[in-house]
């Protein structure tokens, strides 16, 4: 599965969900491109307040506390 995962530096909860996407990596086939979201204003507009985000097809699956069960369920 290929998600897109919006976060922004300096943002603890988007470093929580990065690890527990690589945890899940491990096991599923998980990838993602990631986006900065303070490098693209519509991105910046649509999640400044839910990041991290994880979407895909353009529907946000999971945002905020980000965690390892939270991701699995995607599969």
């Amino acid at each position: 599965m290929h998600v897109t995962f919006y976060t922004k530096p300096g943002c603890h909860l988007c470093e929580e969900a990065k690890l527990m996407m690589k945890l899940v990596q491990e096991d599923f086939p998980l990838t993602w491109t990631e986006i900065d979201i303070e490098t693209d204003d519509v991105s910046h507009e649509k999640y400044m307040l839910m990041i991290p985000v994880i979407e895909k097809d353009g529907q946000a699956l999971l945002y905020g506390a980000i965690g390892y069960v939270d991701i699995i369920d995607l599969f």
